[in-house]
């Protein structure tokens, strides 16, 4: 039989090559390595559904591991790959150390970019505004109505014993200890936290100008925050305050009583709604038409003009006033004005 050229031998039965069949197999695993790889590296790069058309504000839990922060902003639609996020964390040696805290990660961020929110801390920051007459009640609704704390943390907090002696604060509460101003807070800081920043704002704030000022006429700084805030909040506009104090003042040097509306709304629980005859009838040393002199505390949180006002009352000899809009008010040196300024306002008010 003749036989067959080598080449053709060769061709028809190659010899078995040791190690093909492993060359084989890590060809495949470089090229599904590869192939992984790219994919990992597109979704990370690549925002996930809830950052395509908008910003998204996710919590981010303490003490849980990546695996859990990689779950969760899975579940979020922040990431596209809960293992990109971690092998990315770990490549950066950060997976031990991302943050806690309430994120708003922006519309168009990728994983590169939530990771570095992370790793940096940047939380979310609320502004918060406290308004000048704001009282602790107001603001402690205000607080949980941003999901920053409980209102009724907020008012333990602020009544608390113990808190008001660190603070150095000699009263029954922070009410009026609190300045009105625009606050950043984060969420997971504390009511006292909080209410420490207010209190030192409004330490500031009472400068030692002031301070003189007020011993100058007689008022200790308690006395002097609780006649600032109900200047406060009888006032509604900025140049009417001196005028106010100056009446509250002309009653106080005659024993009068001061018969200011918002301090019976804050005895009666009533904030800003009109009040009846029975309320004006309540037995509480809060009640300024019963008792003579200041109520034994401030009825809300006044701002840098009414602390101001208290000391510097203006140069008249009015002892009443009365609403006639909505802004302004209409002073009286004697009640025969006042009663005329009272029917008059009374008439308006019927048409």
């Amino acid at each position: 039989m003749t036989e067959r050229p080598r080449v053709l031998r060769i061709w028809a039965h190659p010899p078995d090559r040791p190690g093909g069949a492993a060359k084989a197999v890590l060809g495949a695993s470089l090229a599904a390595l590869l192939l992984f790889s790219a994919l990992q590296g597109w979704w990370i790069l690549t925002p996930a559904s809830a950052l395509q058309s908008a910003s998204r504000v996710v919590d981010i839990p303490a003490h849980r591991g990546v695996l859990h922060l990689a779950h969760r902003l899975d579940k979020a639609g922040i990431i596209r790959s809960p293992l990109g996020f971690v092998l990315l964390a770990v490549a950066r040696g950060s997976a031990r150390s991302l943050k806690a805290g309430e994120y708003e990660f922006p519309q168009g961020a990728n994983t590169v970019t939530v990771l570095a929110l992370l790793e940096g801390g940047k939380v979310l920051q609320h502004n918060l505004v406290l308004q000048e007459g704001y009282s602790l009640t107001e603001l402690a609704r205000r607080l949980e109505a941003d999901r920053l704390a409980r209102a009724e943390d907020v008012l333990r907090v602020a009544r608390d014993g113990l808190f008001l002696r660190t603070l150095d604060v000699q009263a029954d509460s922070l009410e009026g200890y609190l300045f009105p101003d625009t606050y950043q807070f984060v969420k997971g800081m504390t009511p006292e936290e909080m209410l420490a920043r207010m209190v030192a704002r409004m330490r500031e704030q009472v400068v030692p100008g002031i301070l003189e000022q007020a011993k100058a006429r007689g008022l200790t700084l308690h006395q002097l925050l609780t006649l600032a805030s109900i200047i406060e909040r009888e006032a509604v506009v900025q140049k009417e305050m001196p005028l106010i104090s100056a009446v509250f003042w002309n009653r106080l040097r005659r024993d009068m009583p001061l018969q200011a509306d918002p301090t019976v709304q804050y005895a009666v629980g009533k904030g800003r709604r009109a009040l009846t005859r029975a309320d004006l009838e309540v037995d509480s040393p809060y009640n300024t038409y019963r008792r003579a002199g200041l109520p034994p505390g401030p009825i809300a949180n006044p701002g840098r003009a009414a602390l101001e006002a208290a000391v510097q009352p203006a140069t008249v000899n009015y002892l009443y006033f009365v609403s006639v809009d909505d802004r302004n008010h209409q002073f009286s040196t004697n009640l025969r004005d006042h009663n005329a300024a009272v029917a008059r306002y009374r008439l308006a008010r019927a048409r």
